[in-house]
């Protein structure tokens, strides 16, 4: 199993004086559960090199038991220092593509020209695509064969509207993602606020939030091995 993880380069959010990214534990949960499976892991982003980790994901109140194993791992470490650029891709190459969430892909990977073209490669070959909390972002601009959106009539979720107002963010973000979904034409499902929540209609895998993480790096697997 050859597995693309596709991560933001953008650090800035929006305009006010803080920093962002992708979220830690969405990026190292999955990949653990990726790498224990036995998969090849090749990790990218827009600019490649180091992309950026959001600051308040890296705080003692947000380590999950896969954040510290990350954080003691100097071989992942070392390759998330040095992910591909996006451009270089060669989609042929990977069985599956899954996107960390965070805030950073609303501002790149949600119009990257590079990450929409895999994804509707992806898409045509019937290979899983995952994205999690924030990362369905990444559906904003793809389409199917027939020039529809992507997401049209799909079930699909994402990091919420109430979850966005919860972090007091709903007025920084260039979009809501939910309510991006829906205009698509996405069948919005959601659980609690903060609540693992996984939805996987055919070769979509999405995730609510970050508690999401595991399990949807699970289904998209669970959908490899069929």
């Amino acid at each position: 199993m050859n597995i693309l993880m596709v991560l933001t380069s953008h650090d800035q959010l929006g305009h006010t004086d803080h920093k962002t990214g992708f979220w830690l534990e969405e990026f190292a949960a999955p990949y653990y559960v990726f790498l224990d499976a036995g998969a090849k892991i090749t990790l990218v982003s827009p600019m490649g090199g180091q992309p950026p980790i959001d600051p308040n994901s890296a705080v003692p109140d947000a380590q999950t038991p896969a954040t510290e194993r990350f954080n003691q791992d100097t071989d992942a470490q070392k390759a998330l220092a040095h992910t591909v650029k996006l451009s270089d891709v060669d989609a042929d190459r990977f069985d599956a593509i899954f996107y960390p969430g965070g805030h950073g892909p609303l501002w790149d990977l949600a119009e990257d020209p590079h990450s929409i073209k895999l994804i509707e490669h992806f898409a045509a070959q019937s290979k899983p695509i995952g994205a999690v909390c924030h990362a369905p972002a990444v559906f904003k601009q793809t389409k199917d064969s027939k020039g529809d959106p992507l997401v049209k009539g799909k079930a699909v979720t994402c990091f919420t509207n109430s979850e966005e107002a919860a972090v007091q963010l709903t007025e920084v973000v260039p979009f809501l993602v939910e309510d991006m979904l829906k205009e698509q034409g996405g069948r919005f499902e959601r659980a609690q606020d903060w609540q693992s929540h996984v939805v996987v209609d055919g070769v979509l895998v999405t995730g609510q939030n970050p508690a999401s993480s595991d399990a949807t790096a699970e289904a998209l697997l669970a959908l490899l091995k069929r």
